[in-house]
């Protein structure tokens, strides 16, 4: 019976992860940062629509490198405003994807420099921060959960013990204590051997494809053992069910692609130290 998954899957998942745009994008920036990117003709709806806001908020400039675009003012408030007309606009689907939650904005190096709401990043390619938790049982086998059928991305495909975004409020670790009490009604101090595992990266088009937007994510990893007789249990309404698999049903179940990319890319990373 297999313990490891096939070389070919796990480079065709890798290539998945790291995708370029289904279109070039400029980048868009604030002040000397490069926040994130849009579609060449994002913009053309908040330019006819809303000039005045558009002008307030936005400039577009020559570099060596071609066109790109400029955030004006004070980052948070004019990402804000920004959000709010887009929405208002039916622009990139950013109305169906509101959440009302902030996300944190940083530059090359890491520095958060602003907050943003979460259902404009994908549009505006800027890269959020996430955190997963993989959960085995003492006999080996791995704690998983399958997302709810009517979340708004990638319903009903199956994800670690916990996935979730880190907020603006958030450190990575305060997210992983909220998320894995949220999502699994767990609370870290009763988990055994919880240590980081490591990172993954994901570069890509969004899912749907329908909404001019990219996903550029670093998601940190932790895992732990779930100690015998603790059953997850759901919190936020987000998980449809759990499931604890040995690791051959993990595996076919990965290259069944039944899995979401930054899942299925940890899990691999898991089991290839079995």
């Amino acid at each position: 019976m297999t313990r490891k998954v096939d070389p070919q899957w796990r480079a065709a998942l890798l290539a998945r992860a790291d995708q370029p745009p289904l279109r070039p994008r400029l980048p868009l920036l604030w002040q000397q940062h490069v926040i994130g990117s849009v579609e060449p003709d994002f913009f053309d709806p908040l330019i006819s629509g809303q000039p005045g806001v558009a002008r307030a908020l936005l400039e577009s400039e020559h570099s060596e490198s071609g066109l790109r675009w400029r955030l004006l003012g004070e980052a948070t408030p004019a990402l804000k405003a920004l959000a709010g007309a887009l929405r208002e606009l039916g622009v990139g689907r950013v109305r169906q994807h509101w959440r009302d939650e902030q996300l944190a904005v940083s530059d090359a190096q890491g520095q958060r420099i602003a907050s943003v709401e979460r259902g404009i990043c994908r549009p505006l390619g800027i890269a959020t921060s996430a955190v997963h938790l993989v959960g085995c049982a003492s006999d080996g086998r791995f704690w998983v959960q399958q997302r709810s059928l009517d979340k708004a991305n990638e319903p009903g495909l199956w994800d670690t013990l916990m996935g979730g975004m880190v907020s603006a409020q958030d450190s990575v670790q305060s997210a992983l204590a909220r998320e894995t009490w949220e999502e699994a009604g767990l609370r870290l101090d009763t988990l055994v051997e919880l240590q980081r595992g490591g990172e993954v990266v994901l570069r890509k088009p969004s899912s749907d494809g329908a909404d001019a937007g990219y996903v550029v994510e670093r998601v940190d990893w932790y895992r732990c053992t779930v100690p015998d007789g603790v059953q997850p249990l759901n919190q936020d309404g987000e998980v449809a069910q759990f499931a604890l698999l040995e690791i051959a049903d993990l595996i076919e179940r990965l290259q069944r692609n039944e899995f979401t990319t930054e899942a299925a890319l940890i899990l691999a990373d898991v089991l290839e130290r079995v």
